[in-house]
């Protein structure tokens, strides 16, 4: 491996390893200060990991912040910001819901329908955003945040018992979707079934990774995130790519719900998960936006939810997890910046000493020139 390719490995790896030696360094001072072990929370939580169970649960979280954090990333590759991922994945699986609980077709046409129905509602509702950015010229990190409110209310709309709304207690749902629309998991035996869709999580990261890096959009999309000047000076227009990247971020973000809608609780309720779009702009900074960081993060992060509660057995508040969250984040856009600093130093030292051995070199050539002259 060449020198050059071996900092650039380098650089990648420091980032996230840093951040995560701060953040649990940090952790443990919040024990300490509060009188409580700093070892013992981790240890505990390490052990979880040995546990089939744990390790399904984690799987299956993992693939839902994964494919979040890959929505995130697509707005991140483009220099846009779509913090609107929370809503628009909500807003993708309870119309995903909706349409499973009102149409029985056959599984291999109702599966396919579901997906496109989230993948649709997702993309119609980041297009907002992006539309109002290439259009009006409005920040989309506004946008997208109005647009959160906006789907929380009209969740709550769609929720009324005259809309699409089924009473089951005190709980709000859309009803039980039919059977067609179920996706099988894979059996782990005692500890429970992985949901069927972590597959689809891993094409799509195949997917985004392969469209990035080996196609000519993947490319434009890149240029015109690092600077649309020279993108439209390349013939590429920024406000097309905009958009572009925009549908792209939020039809990806409408498929985050799927794999536990489809898998396993095949209603919309109270009880459905939230938070999954913010907690995928943390995994895809600590990812750096690579399909693969993007995958390590994801655990990492499932792990931290599914091994915190163990914390309770044991004395210990299992929202240790949830502050090492922040810490990561925080410590991710620390350490990310100084490791930046560090490789411009780096490539300005090395640009200095080859133009001095450049100008020893032809120093030492015009000698050799006159001597021979001579």
């Amino acid at each position: 491996m060449k020198k050059f390719d071996k900092e650039r490995v380098l650089l990648a790896v420091a980032g996230p390893v840093i951040a995560l030696a701060v953040a649990f360094v940090l952790s443990a001072i919040v024990l300490v200060a509060s009188g409580k072990n700093p070892v013992e929370p981790f240890t505990v939580m390490f052990e979880q990991i040995g546990f089939s169970d744990i390790q399904v649960l984690v799987i299956n979280q993992a693939s839902m912040y994964y494919i979040a954090a890959l929505a995130v990333a697509i707005g991140f590759r483009m220099n846009l910001f779509n913090i609107g991922v929370d809503g628009q994945y909500q807003l993708a699986a309870m119309m995903a819901a909706v349409v499973g609980a009102h149409a029985n077709l056959p599984a291999v046409l109702q599966v396919p329908l579901l997906l496109v129905t989230a993948v649709l509602t997702g993309a119609f509702w980041s297009g907002i955003a992006g539309v109002l950015k290439v259009t009006r010229g409005v920040s989309e990190v506004v946008a997208t945040i109005m647009l959160n409110a906006i789907a929380t209310s009209v969740i709550a709309y769609l929720w009324l018992p005259n809309v699409f709304g089924v009473k089951v207690g005190n709980n709000n749902t859309t009803g039980e979707m039919h059977e067609s629309g179920w996706i099988p998991g894979i059996s782990m035996g005692a500890a429970g079934e992985i949901y069927g869709l972590v597959l689809l999580a891993v094409l799509l990261g195949i997917g985004y990774w392969v469209v990035l890096n080996r196609t000519r959009f993947g490319f434009d999309l890149r240029a015109s995130g690092a600077s649309t000047t020279a993108a439209a000076a390349s013939g590429v227009d920024p406000k097309r790519m905009v958009l572009t990247a925009m549908l792209l971020s939020g039809g990806l973000a409408g498929l985050a719900g799927l794999p536990i809608l489809l898998g396993d609780t095949h209603t919309y309720s109270l009880n459905f998960p939230t938070g999954i779009g913010f907690l995928g702009i943390g995994i895809a900074l600590l990812g750096r936006n690579s399909p693969v960081g993007i995958a390590f993060a994801s655990l990492l992060w499932a792990w931290l939810d599914k091994a915190s509660p163990e914390l309770d057995f044991h004395g210990y508040d299992k929202e240790i997890a949830v502050i090492m969250q922040g810490l990561i984040v925080l410590s991710v856009v620390v350490s990310y910046e100084a490791v930046r600093e560090w490789g411009l130093r780096r490539q300005q030292r090395r640009v200095g000493a080859e133009l001095a051995a450049g100008h020893v070199l032809g120093a030492h050539t015009n000698t050799v020139k006159e001597v021979a002259g001579r």
